[in-house]
């Protein structure tokens, strides 16, 4: 039962970083229809993870009340309805309308991520939760790496025939589709129960609050997430800046920059069984910020395929991360910290629109100073845990 309920998990995951990818798509292309300014397109990421902010308690609720397996039932529906909401946007060409479905889009995912995270956490042993969620998250990726290529075809090629904003309708029809297919399939499978401790079930948060490793494993999210949208949400336009190339193109590299994310997860699989998760995470984000100040002070191929390699540094980040802030909850606690980490997530609608509005001021070489002080904070936060580790069990490991 378990093996199917990962099988099942891995397409939950695969669909919400498709989701989530095609955004990096929609900031080009809506940019261009509404002649926006940076600062201005990158609101569409800010109303899709503004989502998390307003919308990750009250989804932890809805799992309290339902379950995990109703839950992402229910997440699949909701994001079904907010691609649906693609259409109106269209007929009526405001811009304000696509912000509004995507944040209902992105409300479905909030709750998807919710009950799914610690569903993959808690079904198995604690020792190999982080190289069981950064499995599924390598399908997350791969997601996130197919996403680029489907908007390049059927959303930005129609900017070289018009401007209007229909390109859209159709790709998000289909995607609703799919959606409410895996629903129903979903809804008709047995999945093995999670169960809460009676500690936990008085419905009180002062224990997870409490929790050190969950604040600052908060902090990381928001950070790491951050960091990784905005650099993805003007990835495009950072490279036509550089090389001169139409927007079809430059979006093969978005797909590189998020497929490394994957193939990097599929590696932490391994490396995170052998090395401590804390030792991982820092060195992985050592390597962001070095790769980011080499991409702004050089030009042409090194500056485009250094910034693409983040993509490999993000691979293992936000796994790690969620598994050591909820490693002290149990099963009956899991869903509340995995409803402030998923509030957490709220980092990929603050960090991006910081770093447009610099952008549209400073350029990218500055703008890009904002990813890598987030960085810096996962360094610091992966050597903390290291740190504890090695004091906990007298050596390092």
């Amino acid at each position: 039962m378990y093996k199917k309920a990962l099988t099942s998990l891995t397409v939950l995951f695969f669909m919400m970083g498709f989701i989530t990818c095609l955004n990096d798509i929609l900031v080009p292309y809506l940019k261009q229809v509404f002649n926006l300014t940076y600062g201005q397109a990158a609101l569409i990421q800010f109303c899709f993870f503004g989502a998390y902010g307003l919308t990750s308690i009250p989804a932890s609720r809805i799992i309290e009340r339902v379950g995990y397996h109703k839950g992402m039932v229910l997440g699949f529906v909701i994001t079904a309805l907010g691609c649906l909401m693609f259409f109106p946007a269209v007929s009526f060409h405001v811009y304000g309308l696509f912000l509004l479905a995507l944040f209902v889009l992105a409300s479905g995912v909030v709750l998807l991520q919710v009950a799914a995270n610690p569903y993959v956490s808690v079904i198995g042993t604690k020792e190999s939760a982080s190289s069981r969620l950064t499995m599924v998250q390598a399908f997350n990726s791969f997601g996130t790496f197919l996403a680029p290529f489907f908007g390049s075809y059927f959303i930005l090629r129609s900017l070289e025939k018009t401007t209007d904003a229909a390109a859209v309708r159709y790709p998000y029809l289909l995607i609703a589709a799919v959606l409410v297919v895996i629903a129903i399939a979903l809804y008709r499978m047995e999945l093995p129960p999670i169960e809460s401790s009676e500690e936990s079930s008085d419905g009180s948060w002062k224990k997870v609050l409490k929790d050190q490793s969950l604040i600052l494993g908060m902090l990381g999210i928001f950070t790491y997430v951050g960091a990784e949208v905005a650099i993805g949400t003007f990835l495009v336009n950072y490279i036509i800046e550089l090389m001169a190339m139409p927007e079809t193109e430059a979006a093969t590299y978005v797909a590189i920059y998020w497929g490394g994310a994957m193939v990097g997860r599929f590696l932490g699989i391994f490396t995170l069984r052998e090395y401590a998760p804390g030792k991982v995470l820092s060195v992985h984000a050592l390597l962001a910020i070095a790769l980011i100040l080499i991409s702004v002070n050089s030009s042409g191929l090194l500056s485009v395929y250094t910034i693409i390699l983040v993509g490999l540094c993000n691979s293992v980040m936000f796994p790690t991360i969620f598994t050591l802030g909820i490693k002290n909850l149990n099963g009956g606690e899991a869903h509340k910290g995995s409803g402030l980490l998923a509030t957490a997530i709220l980092g990929g609608a603050i960090v991006p629109v910081l770093t447009g509005q610099v952008l549209d001021g400073y350029g990218f070489r500055l703008a890009f100073m904002i990813p890598v002080v987030c960085y810096a904070y996962i360094a610091v936060l992966g050597l903390r845990n290291v740190a504890v580790k090695a004091l906990a069990t007298g050596k390092m490991h």
